[in-house]
């Protein structure tokens, strides 16, 4: 019963130490937070104004352009590429055999252009004798003529018979019927050649479309090893060697490292008095020692944070508008190894231009940007 009574007792003394602690906490977070606004508005009266974000950069996806099976990666997440390099591979086989295919449809359209020209030259050297027959069915025929006039003034004289004035009018007859064939024949050899010179030019363009189809598929072949686009990091390996994936597969993620930003919100009344261009010190949390220079790149024409309804000032200063401000290339450079996406921070920016920067956010030889060379 005593020790009831003294557990029962204990209790309310407990109770009481704890409520105290919380006191004393919650007191704490109090001044603590309070201690933060006034910091924060010891900064902007200073002529500074911050904004949290974190880093960030551009990233690139390397994807097939046709579906297919990988057949080798040879980047692993981690490795620095440059543009150009080969990352991975598809298989080609089916383009392979297509290629195969064209090539073989191209020698025989080749063989048939030779074939056609073969044959025009030979319908030209039939035309050609055809023409020599014609001129020397004309020369019959004027001989025949000549010597049926000659029959005909003998017959009046009665130098001549009927018989052979009939004789010579037959031959001269049967000259103008050898004289028309083969002018038929020379028309039709010439005819030949046309269709001859016709299937020369099919046989020609049959080659040209051959040759444009193995030009695609070895621009398809080339398209299976995928390329590094620009310099980077890779970030994810998508996907395995020996995976099936379709069109516009991703198969690696790249990080262009020479543009790394940090994108941060800032309130209207700051944001818009903001240019592009203007410095920016980065700090982050996992280099509190560090001041990073920057640069504005980018300021939303919107805010991103707008209340249903915006009527007194301090309902406008809620309006925040996004920041996006790059790190200088030349710097990035410097320190590839250690840049890193998604890593927190706080962006600085003075508000009085004829104001230096305080000693935290000034710049470190780290941290100094090497000019660039002439």
């Amino acid at each position: 019963m005593t020790q009831t009574s003294s557990t029962s007792s204990a209790t309310p003394a407990s109770r009481k130490k704890w409520i105290v602690i919380a006191a004393v906490l919650a007191a704490g977070a109090a001044l603590g937070a309070y201690g933060w606004r006034q910091w924060q508005a010891a900064q902007t009266s200073a002529g500074l104004v911050s904004g949290n974000g974190r880093i960030e950069a551009t990233e690139v996806d390397v994807a097939t352009k046709y579906a297919g099976r990988v057949a080798e990666i040879s980047a692993q997440e981690g490795d620095f590429v440059t543009a150009g390099q080969t990352l991975a591979r598809m298989q080609v086989d089916t383009f392979q055999a297509q290629q195969q295919e064209a090539v073989a449809g191209r020698d025989k359209a080749s063989y048939a252009v030779t074939s056609a020209r073969a044959d025009v030259a030979l319908k030209e050297s039939q035309y050609a004798a055809t023409l020599a027959t014609v001129v020397q069915r004309e020369a019959e025929l004027d001989a025949a003529k000549r010597r049926m006039a000659r029959t005909e003034t003998l017959a009046r004289q009665g130098a001549s018979s009927m018989q052979e004035l009939d004789d010579d009018r037959a031959r001269v007859a049967g000259a103008q019927a050898a004289l028309k064939a083969a002018q038929a024949q020379g028309s039709a050899a010439k005819a030949a050649i046309e269709a001859a010179k016709a299937q020369m030019v099919g046989a020609a363009s049959s080659v040209t479309a051959a040759e444009a189809t193995i030009r695609r598929i070895d621009a398809d072949v080339k398209d299976s090893n995928l390329i590094a686009p620009r310099d980077g990091r890779v970030q994810f390996r998508l996907v395995q060697p020996g995976e099936v994936i379709g069109a516009g597969g991703k198969v690696l993620n790249l990080v262009d490292l020479s543009d790394v930003y940090i994108s941060f919100f800032l309130p209207e009344t700051v944001a818009g008095r903001v240019a592009l261009g203007t410095e920016v010190r980065i700090v982050l949390d996992a280099a509190p020692q560090y001041a990073i220079p920057a640069r504005v790149s980018f300021v939303a024409s919107t805010a991103q944070f707008t209340p249903k309804t915006v009527e007194t000032a301090s309902e406008r200063q809620k309006l925040m508008f996004r920041v996006k401000a790059r790190i200088a290339p030349e710097l990035l450079k410097k320190h590839l190894a250690q840049v890193k996406t998604g890593l927190p921070g706080v962006a600085w920016i003075k508000t009085d231009d004829g104001r230096d920067w305080p000693k935290h956010l000034q710049l470190s030889a780290a941290t100094q940007i090497t000019p660039a060379k002439p």
